[in-house]
């Protein structure tokens, strides 16, 4: 485990018109079940009109607008893995 300074921010922005608030807060708790001791925070940050972008620190993981759809909590939770804990198995998340 990373000491607390040195523990990357997660955030999820999303469109609080689009009514994706729910999503934003299943996607927190996915990620969360599994790095909740490796990231200082898990953010949901309301944005702008059509917005679902997922960031780790000042890294963009995921960007809706330019994939056209939502993530996976497995593409999520691969990238995450990649950069705070590569050892870590995921499971069948690594499937």
């Amino acid at each position: 485990m990373m000491s607390d300074i040195e523990q990357p921010r997660l955030a999820i922005h999303y469109c609080p018109r689009c009514g994706w608030l729910t999503r934003a807060a299943w996607m927190a708790q996915e990620i969360g079940k599994t790095f909740e001791a490796d990231l200082a925070e898990i953010a949901l940050v309301p944005d702008d009109a059509g917005v679902f972008d997922v960031w780790l620190d000042a890294e963009r993981v995921f960007c809706r607008a330019e994939v056209g759809d939502f993530p996976a909590p497995k593409t999520i939770k691969q990238h995450i893995r990649d950069r705070v804990a590569p050892a870590r198995e995921l499971g069948h998340s690594d499937r």
